[in-house]
């Protein structure tokens, strides 16, 4: 007997990264210098410079961003100071580094002016490069930080979780390979879909996948499949397992199921595997008297069919006694209630997958929506899915299709319904 093996096909947990234009505006306007002064040479004399920007307005044209402003100058020269008022413009492309930073390339700061006396300034003092060169040089070490939000995001969604069934416990866990990014969309904002490479599981009981590592380096590829994501999760079930969550619909350990026969219960269900064939094994107990009939059952049942799914929940709907436990209800002249017995046990054999992963819904939806800061990451899980079952030797393989979204807004421009801010959030 082997551990029960989910086995996880690899899948993408897809993440829309909206940074907005204030947002952006705001960092770029904290990030880039709004004065500076010197001094310069003129006539044997050191002569003063100062200038002082105005705020930026922010525009995006052919996959760049394009900040503009005005430059008020002074520049003391001999007998006067001349007042200047220069546009600053700023071409730039964004785009987001390995370590989850939205930083810019290819930087490109210009000012210019059509006064004559601007002209006479720059010829004196170089007063455009003085203003230029200050400017590049904090533009192109900017850095709009994703990281905080998006690790712990990354925590959340990688801290294992346990799945209560019954007396069994399970975890499920979602183990993250890679995050993958495709390009940048530019659309009053900056706008970015990232996947998380996952191998999500189930197993019944837990089987540790081991301490969870930091969030991976960003790998930037071509394209991303945008939109709702859909992650098939396995879950792996030992029969021990399982025969602890069937006997959870058992009252005090027994399942009483005839009205005509009130004192006859079924107890101690035991599950296990026959040739691709789901066995159960039940004990049958009570006293059956009438319709010619007069004994005290103290026996086991067995019965025997392929486990199926329907509509979220797993069945055995062609469960048929053996051979034996036939020829003993056809020998008390019971046949009649060996039917309803077999139909009842069919009824209790009915375990509701979906609702037993409310947990799972939450790990990808309420448990990985938070705020930290004036950002928030946002899981919506729209739809689960059972979508297949197979009988192993040791174990139970079920396998379970989620479809959910995940969203990263900066700011954060939706209602969280009272989403706390996590501990270090800021």
């Amino acid at each position: 007997m082997g551990p029960a093996l989910a086995d996880p096909e690899p899948a993408r947990v897809v993440v829309h990264v909206a940074v907005t234009s204030p947002a952006l505006l705001s960092a770029l306007d904290d990030a880039v210098p709004r004065s500076g002064d010197g001094t310069f040479p003129l006539l044997g004399a050191d002569r003063r410079y100062t200038w002082q920007r105005g705020p930026f307005d922010v525009d995006f044209s052919q996959g760049r961003v394009v900040l503009k402003t005005k430059v008020h100058a002074t520049v003391a020269a001999p007998l006067k100071t001349i007042d200047l008022t220069i546009d600053l413009r700023v071409d730039a492309e964004p785009i987001v580094t390995s370590e989850y930073a939205i930083r810019l390339q290819s930087v490109d700061v210009r000012v210019a002016s059509s006064e004559t006396s601007v002209s006479l300034a720059d010829r004196i003092v170089g007063i455009y490069e003085k203003i230029e060169t200050p400017i590049a040089a904090q533009l192109k070490d900017f850095a709009y930080d994703l990281k905080p939000l998006l690790s712990e995001a990354y925590a959340r969604m990688t801290r294992p979780i346990d799945l209560p069934m019954g007396d069994a416990v399970g975890c499920a866990q979602l183990r993250v390979l890679e995050v993958e990014a495709a390009p940048t969309v530019l659309a009053h904002g900056i706008e970015k879909d990232l996947a998380l490479v996952v191998v999500p599981s189930i197993t019944f009981p837990c089987v540790n996948a081991g301490e969870v590592s930091s969030l991976p380096p960003l790998s930037n590829v071509a394209a991303l499949v945008p939109g709702p994501f859909t992650v098939t999760i396995p879950i792996a079930a030992r029969y021990d397992e399982l025969t602890l969550a069937l006997a959870a619909a058992f009252t005090d350990g027994r399942l009483y199921f005839s009205s005509e026969y009130p004192g006859l219960y079924l107890e101690k269900p035991e599950l296990y595997e026959s040739r691709t064939d789901l066995v159960l094994k039940l004990g049958i107990r009570g006293p059956v008297h009438g319709l010619g009939i007069d004994a005290d059952l103290d026996g086991d049942l067995y019965l025997v069919g392929h486990p199926a799914v329907v509509d979220n929940e797993l069945r055995v709907p062609d469960l048929e006694p053996t051979i034996e436990t036939r020829n003993l209800l056809l020998s008390l002249k019971a046949m009649t209630d060996g039917d309803r017995i077999r139909d009842e046990v069919r009824q209790a054999l009915r375990l509701d997958i979906g609702q037993r992963l409310r947990e799972v819904r939450g790990k990808l939806g309420t448990g990985v929506t938070f705020r930290r800061g004036s950002g928030c990451f946002k899981g919506d899980v729209d739809r689960i899915e059972v979508t297949g079952v197979h009988a192993h030797a040791a174990y139970l393989r079920v396998y379970v299709a989620v479809t959910a979204r995940a969203r990263v807004m900066m700011p954060c421009s939706v209602d969280l319904d009272g989403a706390a801010e996590p501990p270090g959030g800021g």
